[in-house]
């Protein structure tokens, strides 16, 4: 008696859709490697939120995720992601000097810059904190083995290495030649380099290698969470670096997706008090003054610097650091020698 009335629905259903009385919308969202568990819970009131503004629309969010370097690439190759939510400028620009899938100004078109959160880099250290590190010049001792993303391919990983970088230039007065020093003693203490800052958390959580992860605030705060019994502990360094996460729509793929109402109205709810709200549970920093204040002790005080400031524009920390032969290679190749 049921299965033929559960039949009945579903020819119901489908006859709605053919007819044009309810529509599906499916969303990818395209976003960095360590994203999952903050996208998940920010997507479901989303759906159900579209859901009471279009009751005839059923709409699906879903995700790709990898670092996101790799995550553009695989835009430019052919992924149709609708909309971008990454961690770094260069690999949402990369969408329109390669591709020419958005404009030019597409930081014009949400607020602050189209960040709607923002991060910084923090160190999850093992119970007890047995190698007692306190901050950046800890990380070359000889007696430290770290784990972060490789800054090839990871936004984690680039500010990992920024933020080492420019916490050092500031301790050591811009001396260069120290600063190059203190980041081959870095490099020398590093035991992996995953291609993605979630296989970076893998190897130190599940693999037990290293006795410092490098990666951003939010996820090594979500991995003391989750392993409370393993009694890991967080330390968040007296001067670091502002990591602003950009998003996006891709124009071109709203246009062959017909998603661009549903893409659109996504990303300006990342900015809505209830979304901000969700982010400070994962640990991410708001630009909401309130939200802040009131999650105060979720948020350790940090002397930010810019990276525009320490460094100049992302082209030429991109051309001085991460391409071939910049800083990055150089002081790989003198850590083997």
């Amino acid at each position: 008696m049921i299965l033929p009335v559960i039949k009945k629905c579903i020819a119901c259903f489908f006859t709605l859709v053919l007819s044009g009385g309810v529509q599906a919308t499916v969303l990818l969202n395209s976003s960095y490697d360590v994203s999952r568990e903050l996208f998940l819970a920010l997507n479901i009131v989303f759906e159900k939120q579209w859901a009471q503004m279009y009751p005839n629309d059923i709409l699906t969010i879903k995700q790709s995720h990898a670092g996101s370097s790799k995550q553009a690439l695989s835009i430019l190759q052919g992924l149709k992601a609708d909309v971008v939510t990454y961690n770094q400028v260069t690999d949402v620009q990369i969408l329109h000097d390669r591709g020419k899938l958005i404009p030019f100004n597409w930081q014009e078109r949400l607020p602050n810059s189209s960040s709607p959160f923002y991060s910084t880099m923090a160190f999850l250290v093992r119970k007890g904190n047995p190698k007692n590190i306190q901050d950046w010049q800890d990380l070359a001792r000889k007696d430290v083995r770290l784990i972060f993303a490789n800054p090839k391919t990871s936004g984690n990983g680039r500010y990992a290495w920024l933020a080492a970088w420019g916490a050092a230039n500031l301790t050591n007065g811009n001396n260069t030649l120290q600063t190059r020093k203190f980041m081959t003693q870095l490099l020398h203490n590093v035991e992996v380099f995953d291609t993605g800052g979630r296989g970076a958390t893998t190897t130190f959580v599940s693999h037990r290698i290293g006795d410092v992860l490098i990666s951003f605030e939010s996820e090594v705060n979500t991995i003391r969470d989750r392993y409370a019994q393993q009694g890991y502990e967080v330390i968040v360094p007296a001067t670091n670096i502002l990591a602003k996460f950009p998003v996006t729509w891709i124009d071109k793929n709203l246009t062959q997706n017909h998603t661009e109402k549903a893409a659109k109205a996504y990303l300006h709810y990342l900015y809505t008090p209830s979304a901000q709200k969700i982010m400070t549970h994962f640990y991410y920093r708001v630009n909401n003054q309130r939200l802040m204040t009131i999650n105060k002790d979720r948020f350790p005080y940090t002397k930010f610097f810019a990276i525009e400031k320490m460094f100049g524009s992302w082209d030429r920390i991109i051309k001085m650091h991460f391409s071939s032969g910049g800083e990055l290679d150089q002081l790989l190749s003198e850590r083997h020698e």
